[in-house]
């Protein structure tokens, strides 16, 4: 259960200005010179706005197909936002980490006890298992057969996936083939892409609540 209480601790020896949970092991020294602090505010931890819950009908449908993403910080992350989206469920496939992975777990705060999961060791059986029961597959990746994601839509008929693949070698080609839409982030840096975590945020998004 996260701390009810945080303060906002000063140090005045180098001046550090940083926040405390309540019950921190590591006391009241500044964490960056050791020196001591003070406490300048104390605040309610996890307060909420009354209008912080929206529940959307249209997210609830929402599945996710991670094939091999490597790293289970991004898996984390990626659960944490996909149960403040409403995803319905999770599917993890080939070297994706799953939840029994502790660094998963300290990311996803939780995340992975309230949102479906399910792991498969084969990503693109998994797709034509998903294909089959009638869902709408939209990979995110970089292709020549991409549509710009501003431009991309959800068919009201189908359940839409969203498939996210390596951090390195992207969607598997066969996957690829599988969907019924393949889109793309424009980028305006000199980047090509976005890292998967924040990629997704950004795609889910758009996909379900970027329409009127």
């Amino acid at each position: 259960m996260p701390a009810q209480y945080y303060e906002i601790r000063l140090c005045s020896s180098c001046g550090l200005r940083y926040p405390l949970v309540e019950d921190h092991p590591f006391g009241t020294r500044c964490p960056s010179c050791l020196g001591e602090t003070e406490c300048v505010r104390r605040e309610q931890h996890g307060h909420e706005s009354p209008n912080i819950r929206d529940k959307r009908s249209k997210g609830s449908g929402l599945g996710v197909l991670l094939d091999n993403i490597r790293s289970a910080w991004n898996v984390g992350a990626i659960f944490r936002t996909a149960d403040g989206l409403g995803a319905s469920k999770l599917y993890l496939c080939g070297i994706t980490p799953t939840p029994e992975n502790d660094s998963v777990r300290k990311i996803s705060l939780g995340a992975e006890e309230s949102l479906a999961w399910e792991y498969f060791r084969d990503g693109r059986r998994t797709a034509m298992k998903l294909k089959a029961e009638g869902c709408g597959l939209i990979a995110l990746e970089q292709d020549v057969r991409a549509v710009s994601l501003e431009n991309s839509q959800i068919v009201d008929s189908q359940t839409p996936v969203l498939i996210l693949g390596n951090e390195v070698t992207g969607v598997d080609p066969d996957v690829l083939d599988l969907c019924d839409q393949i889109v793309h982030i424009p980028m305006a840096g000199q980047k090509n892409s976005f890292n998967v975590e924040v990629a997704f945020g950004i795609a889910a998004y758009q996909l379900l609540y970027g329409k009127p």
